[in-house]
C-alpha cells in the first residue's frame, strides 16, 4: 500500500491519535510544564538581549562622541610610508 504522496509502506493514519483517552492529564501537565520552562528561558534570553542591545547602543554613542572629540583636535600629519622622517643630526 502506498502513502498519500505515493511513498511505499506509509499509512495515512500513522501518528494520528484517534482516541483522546490515549493522551492523559499527566501528559498534558508534563507538556504544560515544559512549555512554561521554555517560556521562562525565552523571557530570560529576551531580557539579556535587551540589556546587551542597550550596552551596544551606549558603546556606539560613546565611540561616536570620541570620534567627534578627536576630529576637532589638530594632530601632526604622519609622514608617507615611503619617506623616512628627516633627521636633525648634522
Amino acid at each position: 500500500m502506498s502513502g498519500p504522496n505515493g511513498d511505499p509502506d506509509v499509512s495515512v493514519d500513522d501518528g494520528i491519535v484517534e482516541d483522546e483517552d490515549e493522551v492523559n492529564e499527566e501528559e498534558y501537565a508534563a507538556i504544560d510544564s515544559m512549555l512554561d520552562q521554555i517560556n521562562s528561558c525565552l523571557d530570560d534570553i529576551e531580557e539579556r538581549n535587551e540589556a546587551l542591545n542597550g550596552k551596544l547602543h551606549e558603546l556606539l554613542e560613546s565611540n561616536r562622541q570620541a570620534r567627534r572629540d578627536f576630529g576637532g583636535q589638530p594632530h601632526p600629519p604622519h609622514p608617507p610610508p615611503d619617506e623616512e622622517p628627516e633627521s636633525t643630526e648634522d
